[in-house]
């Protein structure tokens, strides 16, 4: 349990607080409480669908020393009652709720766009008239494509950061055409900052927005068929550590050419742990989290999980690691992509004083060892299964 002589980054006490976190149950959500728990006095009022994720921090009385600081409440936001009660309990709202994968923007446009629009304005809204602080997570996605991405394929200009570099407060937001149903979720994340914005310049509402540029680490998505549907199709970490473990060939999108960079959860969860107990510091403020050192592209990515998942397995790497496969044929008509995605780390630099720590290398060696220990045996024995039968 933390002492009480916690203190912000002013030198000021940190006073317990109670959060309402939406989405406690998910995979930021989950690291979030443990790190509540296990070092800050604050309260957790954790909302969500699902709890398998914090199931092992929710065991029955006394066996833990924080069983009286978090509760959980199953609800799914979009038709409870409930919701307002629980924000007026509390001082700060994080709201992590969202459809937030790729495969969804495409076939699901309608449920992607409710989900992150429509189902968010009565947070924002109980926020604002209870005066409550909320946290609310957008994307980096809804900066779209670079300004470089439209330049000649040879044109200088595309080395120049200013076309790359992504601005919480200056980059442009561009995203494609209608047609291209992918940008369903950027465009519903952009229009809630928008909203969130205006009622802090309206009505005083007291927010922070937090920009996550590829948050990766144990828990992230789902393995199909073993905790997840079978026919899903989960973010690049889990498509991925799902084909190391099947022992399949990676499946490069358009050949892998994207750029991203990545992050550790961990580090990640340490700004927001910051956002958290400096309000004075984070309020009214969009912050860009991720870690530019760890730039590759998605091709990249995955040549270094064939590496790092060989050693943490024991297991020989494949004759033949990666396969191209068009995005048309993996994610259907209407995919489109940003070529790159730098964040701009200075507004978190100076108000936080925030850098992330742990190398690509590092991260994934932590992640894969975690989905090799947690799922390994259990899609060797669906595997033997399905070829029984």
């Amino acid at each position: 349990m933390a002492s009480s002589a916690r203190v912000d980054l002013d030198g000021n006490p940190i006073k317990p607080i109670t959060i309402c976190m939406i989405g406690a149950g998910g995979f930021i959500g989950s690291h979030l409480c443990e790190k509540l728990m296990s070092e800050t006095p604050h309260k957790v009022l954790a909302l969500d669908v699902y709890n398998d994720k914090i199931k092992h921090l929710l065991e029955p009385e006394n066996a833990h020393p924080w069983s009286d600081r978090i509760q959980f409440h199953r609800l799914n936001i979009k038709q409870d009652s409930r919701l307002e009660g629980l924000i007026k309990m509390a001082d700060l709202t994080i709201n992590l709720a969202a459809i937030c994968t790729p495969a969804d923007y495409n076939t699901r446009p309608l449920d992607t766009i409710y989900s992150n629009f429509i189902d968010a304005l009565p947070v924002v809204k109980y926020c604002s008239e209870n005066n409550k602080r909320l946290i609310h997570f957008s994307t980096c996605e809804v900066y779209g494509k670079t300004i470089g991405s439209y330049l000649p394929k040879d044109s200088p200009l595309r080395q120049d950061p200013a076309y790359y570099v992504l601005k919480e407060d200056e980059s442009p937001c561009i995203f494609g055409s209608i047609e291209k149903q992918r940008w369903s979720y950027a465009c519903a994340k952009q229009l809630i900052e928008r909203l969130i914005y205006a009622e802090g310049a309206e009505n005083g509402l007291e927010f922070t927005i937090v920009r996550p540029f590829n948050w990766i680490g144990p828990r992230m998505d789902f393995i199909p068929g073993i905790d997840g549907p079978s026919e899903g199709v989960p973010r690049v970490l889990a498509c991925f550590s799902n084909n190391l473990l099947r022992r399949e060939p990676l499946k490069l999108v358009d050949g892998g050419q994207s750029q991203r960079t990545f992050v550790y959860i961990k580090d990640a969860i340490e700004a927001v742990m910051l956002m958290i107990e400096n309000p004075a510091r984070a309020n009214g403020h969009i912050f860009n989290v991720g870690n530019p050192n760890n730039e590759v592209t998605v091709r990249q990515l995955g040549e270094m999980m064939t590496e790092v998942y060989a050693k943490v397995s024991s297991e020989p790497k494949l004759e033949t690691p990666t396969i191209d496969v068009s995005s048309q044929e993996f994610y259907g008509v209407g995919y489109d992509d940003s070529d790159k995605r730098i964040p701009d780390m200075t507004i978190i630099n100076k108000q936080l004083d925030w850098n992330p720590k742990t190398s690509l290398w590092d991260l994934l060696e932590s992640t894969l060892t975690y989905q090799h220990r947690t799922y390994a045996e259990a899609v060797k024995k669906a595997i033997s299964q399905s070829s029984a039968s």
